[in-house]
């Protein structure tokens, strides 16, 4: 998914288009209908078409929408399942792509759902983030269940609570390191109500959500800066490019050591940051 969200550099305008019950469009393939088979008290019954929770429905589906946009892809179309986006740098331009997309679409019967559709927007929400001609940014509303959570009272709840925090730790520097103490109540042997050191660590980490800064879109020609840190607790990098206007942050991200990670020297571990970066 993070691969989607580094092709939107120079675009300023975009649309949204939702592709609904396309599942159903998948014909299952002859003879093997049976491998469906479900009962119910009126009877044995087999799916024609791809049903929702089968294991191979999402990849074959995002088959399906890659071969539709196949030579447009990344260029000024992305798609994830049934969520598609279409960007461009100027109105006139982005007409003409939003054409060709629905076109596509029309041609191959995935019917679009008009009430979860935008069209021609400054920004919009893409996959959980926001997305601008300025860059990435977090959802608010989102963020804002994010500080309205109380402290966790038990694994459940620090499960729920690092479970949304988790999903926009590219936006938090040095993440892993300010959750540690959170991470390690993650332990089944773990004792509840937090205690004062994963309690700080609980409202630094709120209030470092209301300091986050918008990530830039990656531009593959501008200069790029892998910065890293390493330590027994975390191994983390800061991702930046350097344009007139500065320097602007990409990503950031951190990682707890695994166990054999802690037998690398602190110039190996420093290493294993710049590997994240380059996965990032």
């Amino acid at each position: 998914m993070n691969q989607l969200l580094t092709v939107f550099n120079g675009s300023s305008i975009f649309s949204k288009i939702y592709s609904h019950g396309a599942y159903n469009l998948l014909r299952i393939k002859e003879g093997d209908e049976h491998l469906t088979a479900f009962r119910t008290k009126y009877g044995s019954h087999e799916y024609l078409v791809m049903p929702f929770g089968l294991a191979n429905a999402p990849a074959s589906f995002q088959n399906l929408v890659n071969d539709i946009f196949y030579d447009i892809l990344d260029i000024y179309v992305v798609a994830y399942l049934d969520d598609i986006m279409v960007f461009s740098k100027s109105g006139e331009e982005h007409f003409t792509h939003v054409f060709t997309a629905l076109s596509r679409l029309r041609a191959n019967k995935p019917f679009s759902k008009a009430s979860k559709c935008l069209f021609h927007v400054s920004s919009v929400e893409y996959l959980g983030y926001i997305v601008s001609s300025e860059g990435l940014n977090m959802d608010q509303e989102k963020v804002q269940k994010i500080l309205n959570s109380p402290p966790p009272r038990n694994l459940k709840g620090l499960q729920s609570f690092l479970g949304f925090a988790n999903f926009y730790r590219r936006f938090i520097k040095n993440y892993s390191k300010k959750t540690s103490s959170l991470t390690s109540f993650l332990k089944k042997e773990s004792c509840f109500p937090l205690n004062e050191e994963a309690l700080s660590q609980f409202h630094q980490l709120k209030e470092a959500f209301t300091t986050a800064q918008i990530h830039s879109h990656f531009n593959p020609s501008l200069p790029t800066i892998v910065e890293t840190d390493a330590s027994n607790y975390a191994l983390g990098f800061v991702l930046s490019q350097v344009s007139d206007s500065g320097k602007h942050p990409i990503a950031f991200d951190s990682h707890k050591p695994i166990p054999t990670d802690l037998n690398y020297e602190i110039n190996y571990k420093e290493l294993l940051g710049i590997v994240l970066a380059l996965k990032c």
